[in-house]
């Protein structure tokens, strides 16, 4: 039974940032959590907390989860996690999403086509940023390097980073759900950051992982909820998969409702979608399945809880990422995870 390490997703701003923020990453790094997350929408950037954070810390590991791809050109995220590293001392871990086609086409005015294509070519140009071992050039069709293009000066040059990358093999993880993009995390990435993974159902992804390098990382997100009532503790979770799976996408293409259907579940996120895009967002909740959504969290008593952590130590998950709303919260779940 392997041991299993623990994270801390600090997630994005809502209207203001966490109060709280800096002293739960204290608190988390003195209790041994290996690492902390922050993400990204359309609001907070990803990669200013993480520079908050990695000033008042010393140790513990700082993530993106995660730097959307359409928000910056691959150069510009080489540069912010190289400085980052470098600031942290060698503590930056560098997670990537394509993100969706609301937010890509709605909020950068960039287009969404061929995501795993340009998440591929992102990557390599990432990769030759932080080797440093030639100027940088790219002659793909998403991240053309030097740019001659419509436009163009005709000017451009290929250029190495002034700075010196701490680190070249400074790891770059990968949020992925589709079949073909967990295969590309599992073959190009140092870690993958799955969305939802159910301990109970390890063969909706073992095809993808299967070759994965050694010392590949999987992080996995999960609501801890300690309580009495299993079925009320579920509900907050019931809730943010209702949201998930009916909301965070357009009903012809929602690539969170997509993997619960490949999960087993094709029925019921069908219906949880069809409830939820017609406004009765209440009758969505209670149509998500018990089953599915205790599957993908861990709730109930503290035995409970650690009976079901068992199942977690068997599965290719190398680290739990919790969220926490207290330093008490995160010395339970510490006490629960790490022993």
């Amino acid at each position: 039974m392997k041991d299993l390490k623990l994270g801390i997703q600090m997630g994005y701003w809502g209207a203001g940032p966490n109060p709280q923020m800096v002293d739960i990453a204290k608190e988390a790094e003195k209790l041994g959590y290996d690492a902390i997350f922050t993400a990204e929408t359309w609001g907070s950037d990803v990669f200013t907390p993480l520079a908050w954070i990695g000033a008042h810390t010393q140790r513990i590991r700082l993530g993106t989860a995660v730097a959307q791809l359409s928000a910056r050109a691959p150069t510009a995220t080489a540069m912010a996690a190289l400085t980052l590293d470098h600031l942290s001392n060698g503590r930056m871990i560098l997670g990537l999403g394509v993100s969706g086609p609301q937010v890509v086409e709605g909020w950068y005015g960039e287009p969404f086509g061929k995501p795993l294509a340009r998440t591929r070519e992102y990557i390599e140009i990432i990769r030759k940023v932080l080797a440093r071992e030639e100027p940088v050039s790219n002659s793909g069709e998403h991240y053309p390097l030097p740019y001659t293009g419509e436009g163009a000066w005709g000017l451009g040059k290929s250029l190495k980073p002034i700075t010196h990358p701490l680190r070249a093999d400074l790891p770059i993880f990968l949020g992925a759900e589709g079949p073909k993009n967990v295969s590309m995390a599992a073959e190009i990435a140092d870690g993958w950051l799955p969305l939802y993974y159910s301990p109970y159902r390890q063969d909706v992804y073992a095809d993808q992982i299967v070759d994965a390098k050694p010392g590949f990382e999987i992080m996995q997100g999960v609501s801890i909820n300690i309580c009495d009532d299993v079925e009320q503790g579920l509900l907050p979770i019931k809730h943010n998969l209702a949201l998930y799976m009916g909301g965070m996408g357009a009903k012809s293409r929602n690539f969170h409702n997509e993997l619960m259907g490949r999960m087993g579940f094709e029925a019921e996120a069908a219906q949880i979608q069809d409830l939820f895009l017609a406004g009765k967002k209440e009758q969505a909740v209670l149509a998500v399945p018990t089953e599915f959504a205790d599957e993908v969290s861990l709730v109930g008593s503290i035995d409970r809880i650690k009976d079901r952590l068992q199942a977690w130590r068997e599965t290719p998950v190398t680290s739990l990422l919790v969220s926490s709303r207290s330093k008490e919260e995160l010395r339970t779940f510490a006490e629960l995870i790490l022993g």
